[in-house]
């Protein structure tokens, strides 16, 4: 039995003593929101957990889609604004509370990430490049104005809230444990300004493939009505704020039938970006093209890591600005991600126009993506470290 304490967090608020009924209303404000933020710290229980090797969460593993399963434990740390994050700490998994002017709540002062745990034939448990994530929330947080943990506290919390809920990591080939950290101010704030103190939090749940399509080819929308990012925002890291915004289009998307849609640039409407959550690539003869990160796409880790593989299998790979009438033209296209792997796209269409690809067992991306899961099953050597073994 492994000892570790861990932070309850229901109803703390509730719990809270009254102010002074002689406090003005600006104390008794200022009261409540310490209160709030207090009570993630101070709240704290000793707890235990078990490590069971060989027992499996009951899953229906073979029906695993893409959606919330409650695991066991999550991670927690906390650090105020001008601090640095100290040692984090396990607990079960739960709700939080926070004060209603926490700066994620009223100006979305937040960062998210997601990683993936793996399990081999061999038993063995595995987190692909998650050096990476911590490196961009890094980034991502001085964009946002927040103070980020360290590569190597990420990549411990990760581990830890890994290891705690490998049970719910499914056997080889049933999927994967989707790991979440997220980086938010946590503080309450009033005028806008970076909050006062914030929480680095890491939960995980079991996922199987992201679109309702599995392993079949997406039939995307191309918007040329809603974008995703414009110039000088922050397309380019993981804020929160730039989901909620394409939640419309895709809503409209699917009801019309498609798996998701493709954004245009903000200025010309004229070069493909990416897709609602992933990046986007085209093939042409032997040639790879997708979209530079400028500023207003995200750089994926499996965009990355496949840009990586394309050279190692003898491809060309171009990053640069993308026309819609290349699109239209491409031999194939595909999207990569780490919700999504790398998935084949068999149909755009644009302006009522429906533009269909080949879907073949030669595609490009068919080789790209059996590489890339030969390298993160063991089956493949692994020359460049991508692979972390936690077990």
């Amino acid at each position: 039995m492994i000892q570790r304490s861990a932070c309850v967090f229901l109803r703390l608020l509730s719990r809270a003593p009254t102010p002074p009924s002689s406090c003005t209303s600006k104390a008794r404000a200022g009261y409540y929101g310490t209160q709030a933020t207090s009570s993630l710290r101070e709240a704290c229980e000793s707890s235990n957990y078990s490590r069971t090797d060989d027992e499996y969460a009951d899953v229906e593993w073979d029906n695993l889609g893409f959606g919330l399963v409650q695991t066991d434990y999550m991670y927690m740390m906390m650090c105020g604004r001008d601090e640095e994050f100290k040692q984090g700490q396990l607990s079960r998994y739960g709700n939080i509370e926070l004060s209603p002017s926490a700066g994620v709540l009223n100006y979305g002062q937040g960062l998210f990430e997601g990683t993936k745990a793996f399990r081999r034939e061999d038993g063995g448990l595995f987190l692909f490049r998650p050096q990476e994530n911590a490196i961009r929330m890094q980034i991502g947080a001085q964009r946002m104005c927040m103070p980020c943990p360290s590569a190597e506290q990420f990549l411990d919390a990760v581990k830890q809230t890994a290891l705690a809920n490998r049970r719910w990591i499914p056997p080889p080939g049933k999927g994967s444990l989707y790991i979440r950290p997220l980086l938010m101010g946590s503080g309450p704030v009033l005028g806008l300004a970076p909050a006062s103190e914030y929480t680095f939090l890491v939960y995980a749940s079991p996922v199987g493939n992201y679109f309702k399509e599995g392993i079949d080819a997406l039939n995307l929308y191309v918007e040329d009505e809603f974008h995703r990012a414009a110039r000088g925002g922050a397309g380019g890291v993981k804020s929160i704020t730039n989901y909620a915004p394409v939640l419309k289009a895709i809503a409209r998307a699917r009801d019309r039938g498609f798996s998701d849609v493709l954004y245009l640039d903000s200025v010309n409407k004229r070069n493909i970006e990416e897709v609602s959550s992933c990046n986007v690539f085209i093939v042409k003869g032997n040639i790879l093209s997708t979209p530079a990160t400028n500023g207003t796409i995200l750089a994926g880790v499996t965009r990355k890591s496949i840009i990586d593989i394309a050279h190692d299998l003898g491809y060309e790979v171009e990053e640069r600005s993308i026309s819609i009438e290349e699109l239209i033209n491409a031999d194939e296209v595909f999207c990569t991600g780490t919700a999504v792997g790398v998935a084949p796209v068999g149909s755009i269409t644009y302006k009522g126009n429906r533009i269909e690809y080949k879907t073949s067992t030669q595609l490009v991306s068919q080789k790209l993506y059996s590489r890339l899961t030969g390298i993160q099953r063991g089956i493949v050597k692994d020359d460049r470290g991508w692979v972390v073994e936690i077990d």
